[in-house]
């Protein structure tokens, strides 16, 4: 044992951390604790040879072991105990030696608490004795004074009585007192005291004197208070004192009130008349400045000219007259928040501290002060707030530029700001709201603004394509095509770059549609203030972005495109069939793909909620299909009107029956080929080619002897003489019952083929009217045989079905065979060497 101890001393306890811990795990298994130091509920083993359970039994333990171990088996287990018995012993002197010192303390504890408790008995002890002779002593006073306490306590009332009179009798006096020192509330609450006593006593004389004397003192502090009150340059702290003192005075209190709203009535006045200076219009004339204060009655400006000035200064026609300088909306703004609201805020508080917010005692509560104060602020506050709010209006709607909208929006923002403040100051007013409507209002006006100038832009953009149109060519170089496309092309080269033209006016307006979206989407911005009101967040996005701005203009392109229609003359002059062509592909285009963009990026950037009702995308898809429709047909109507002209005077201005015998195709026959082929070229820049029937296989063969069937060779025969026309108008009639009617002003398709049919169809039908209207000879017929077989073999590849063509021309001729007076047709060979040498 003392090996074990003087080994203990020189190796320390704490140097094997893994035997420390194992001591730890030990210690926590015997007293039945986890890792957490937390008590493990453990059922009991009831098994008598548990070693470690509580029902162990030695005897049971070493039976069973003799019986069921071998000599070797109980020797092993022998050393094992014995390992085990000297570990629990070298660990049992471990938690003696780590716990010595906290051993040492709880003895020292344990003696101290000991030697403290021996001392407060005494203390104890001593304090019962001190309580009994207290109480012996109490009642022997007790006992003594019992018999004068009576005559005590009426001593004391009329000593009181005594300090009330010497109070009352001193109380002039004192009033005049706190007068000089200027200690109003002290003078009142003295006066205050005295008041009821005076009153009930005021019927003996020497009472009567002192509350006179006492009446006109206050009289004189009452005049005094007031003045103070009027002046208004004290603290608030002094003014709210004054309003107390007046009103313990018997002071009306509404009359108190008015007082004050006036006297900061006229400092906020003030503050709006800076305002609505800013708002009238100051003029330069040459060194002098007028200021037009206001209009008159009849609408005219009141401003006079300066003196020795032979000029007009409100002349709109004075060379002289500019407009100053004025400040942005921003700054107003800022100069209205910082001036008159700043102001109205603190007379709110102010007031509201003063006649709302006081506690009011109980002879004052009855007079409901809060409630007639509030009242009047009210009134008074939405009075003020009117003007300033008119004024604000005025100077929005001055803004009337659309370039810069972050500008009126952080305008708008710190109005609106700014008003939130009156709204914690006076819960229940409408001056935010009505703050809000003015917002709303704005933005609403601001939404038309920038619609209007997407249609001026849109109008402005049409007029720059017009002149690239229509300009001429010069020396080589092109004109400037315009300010707002800049597309260089002029003249012929100009509708070579149809393509070009068209596809800068679709950019330059789908980009000045983003601009207008991200202009109005600062009135949605996070960091405003009025973005997270309700009309901000839905009305405003679906019905005044999409639907009054988006909407609205897509749909005034296409009624203008439409306007094009109507009439043939536009704003001076006719419009360029090239612009009715490329409108139609704008509108188509709008159509198939731009319409569903722009809503789309409309939808996306703004969040609209589709709860309201707003425009689906396929009723504005057909509304501008509708429009493309009706400007192509409106550029095939006018083609083919331009070529019928030329037909029409061809044929009217010729002497058809002396005519000299054909040896050329006429000169107008090769200008409609030429001008077909340009507007085939045209109409092929902007769309595409189309589906053509399948040609039959005699095509080219029929462009040289196009008139070289049964039915035009038994129509030319020798017997066809106006002797017998009855059977040739028969033979024709009967063909024209089994033939294919042709629409001639029929809905053209959107591709180059269907446009050049129907112009050729127009064209032709024209011609084939003004020649029923002739009467021809015989080389008058034949000059038809010529100039139509010209036109077969040119005209029949611009339709979609070259039957078409063959009929028209055949009528033609037929119909100008039964107007010759000597129907003598040329041979085909003929016309063919003539049209192939023209």
């Amino acid at each position: 044992m003392d090996g074990d101890v003087s080994n203990a001393d020189t190796t320390p306890p704490d140097s094997d951390p893994a035997r420390k811990r194992r001591v730890h795990g030990m210690l926590k298994l015997y007293y039945g604790l986890n890792e957490e130091g937390k008590t493990v509920d453990q059922a009991e083993s009831l098994d008598p040879c548990d070693i470690n359970g509580p029902h162990f039994d030695p005897e049971v333990y070493l039976n069973k072991l003799r019986r069921e171990c071998s000599l070797g088996e109980l020797m092993d287990q022998e050393s094992c105990m014995v390992k085990q018995i000297r570990s629990l012993d070298s660990d049992m002197q471990t938690l003696v030696y780590e716990n010595y010192n906290k051993f040492i303390s709880a003895t020292d504890t344990i003696r101290k608490m000991k030697n403290d408790f021996k001392k407060m008995e005494d203390e104890m002890d001593c304090l019962t004795t001190n309580m009994a002779a207290i109480t012996v002593f109490s009642a022997r006073i007790s006992g003594t004074l019992q018999d004068q306490h009576a005559q005590i306590t009426k001593l004391s009332g009329v000593h009181t009585l005594l300090r009330k009179l010497q109070f009352l009798f001193e109380l002039p006096a004192r009033l005049n007192k706190c007068l000089e020192l200027q200690a109003y509330a002290q003078a009142v609450t003295s006066h205050r005291r005295a008041r009821c006593v005076l009153q009930q006593y005021s019927h003996m004389p020497s009472f009567r004197g002192i509350q006179d004397d006492c009446h006109a003192i206050m009289d004189k502090l009452a005049q005094e208070l007031r003045q103070k009150f009027r002046d208004g340059g004290s603290s608030a702290k002094d003014l709210s004192e004054c309003v107390e003192l007046l009103l313990q005075l018997d002071e009306p209190a509404e009359e108190l009130c008015d007082k004050f709203l006036t006297h900061a009535r006229s400092r906020l006045e003030a503050d709006l008349l800076g305002l609505e200076a800013e708002l009238r219009p100051v003029l330069s004339i040459g060194p002098t400045s007028v200021v037009v204060p206001s209009t008159g009655p009849a609408g005219r400006l009141s401003a006079t000219p300066t003196a020795g000035s032979p000029i007009d200064p409100t002349s709109p026609g004075n060379p002289f007259l500019s407009p100053s300088s004025r400040t942005d909306i921003l700054e107003f703004i800022d100069r209205g928040c910082n001036e008159f609201v700043s102001s109205l805020c603190l007379v709110i508080a102010s007031y509201q501290e003063l006649f709302v917010n006081r506690p009011q005692e109980s002879n004052l509560a009855y007079k409901n002060i809060p409630q007639m104060a509030v009242g009047k602020l009210h009134a008074f506050v939405d009075s003020l707030a009117a003007r300033y709010f008119s004024l604000v209006e005025r100077r929005i709607q001055e803004e009337k530029s659309v370039g810069d909208n972050s500008l009126l929006v952080r305008a708008l923002d710190r109005f609106h700001r700014r008003l939130q403040a009156v709204a914690k100051l006076l819960p229940g007013s409408a001056v935010p709201s009505q703050g809000t409507e003015i917002v709303v209002r704005a933005a609403r006006e601001r939404v038309k603004q920038y619609l209007a100038a997407l249609q001026s832009f849109y109008l402005d953009s049409l007029t720059d394509v017009r002149q690239a149109l229509a300009a001429p060519r010069l020396g080589g170089s092109s004109a400037g095509g315009g300010s707002h496309l800049g597309v260089p092309a002029a003249g012929k080269d100009a509708l070579a770059s149809l393509p070009e033209l068209l596809s800068s006016l679709s950019a330059s307006i789908l980009n000045q549609i983003k601009t207008v979206l991200a202009s109005v989407h600062l009135f949605t911005a996070k960091d405003i203030t009025f973005s997270n009101k309700p009309y901000f967040k839905g009305e405003f996005c679906s019905q005044g972005v999409r639907e009054s701005l988006v909407v609205n203009f897509i749909k005034f392109v296409c009624q203008s495109s439409r306007q094009f229609c109507e009439s043939a003359v536009d704003r001076g002059g006719s419009t360029p069939p090239a612009l009715l062509l490329l409108l139609s592909r704008l509108c188509l285009d709008y159509e198939t793909s731009t319409i569903s963009y722009i809503l789309t990026l409309t939808d996306e950037q703004f969040l609209v909620q589709h709860h309201s009702p707003v425009t689906a995308v396929t009723a504005l898809c057909g509304e501008a299909r509708e429009a493309a429709q009706k400007l192509l047909n409106h550029y095939v109507k006018v083609q083919g009107l331009i070529i019928s002209q030329m037909l029409r005077k061809s044929v009217e201005t010729r002497d058809w029956v002396n005519t000299i015998e054909p040896r050329n195709v006429r000169a107008v026959m090769k200008r409609v080929v030429e001008d077909t082929t340009s507007i085939d070229v045209q109409v092929g820049l902007l769309y595409e080619e189309g589906v053509r029937k399948a040609h039959s296989s005699d095509s080219s063969k029929r462009t040289f002897s196009v008139y070289s069937s049964s039915r035009q060779q038994s129509r030319y025969t020798p017997s066809y003489t106006p002797s017998a026309p009855m059977d040739t108008n028969l033979m024709s009639n009967i063909h024209k019952l089994f033939s294919e009617r042709i629409d001639i002003f029929s809905p053209v398709e959107f591709n180059k083929v269907s446009v050049l049919t129907g112009i050729i169809k127009i064209s032709l039908k024209t011609f084939l009217e003004c020649v029923r209207l002739r009467t021809f000879g015989r080389y008058g017929l034949q000059q038809i045989q010529v100039d139509c077989h010209y036109l077969q073999m040119y005209l029949w590849r611009f339709v979609s079905d070259e039957n078409l063509v063959h009929f028209l021309l055949d009528e033609i001729v037929g119909s100008t065979a039964h107007r010759c007076l000597d129907p003598a047709p040329m041979e085909q060979s003929v016309i063919e060497v003539i049209c192939e040498r023209g």
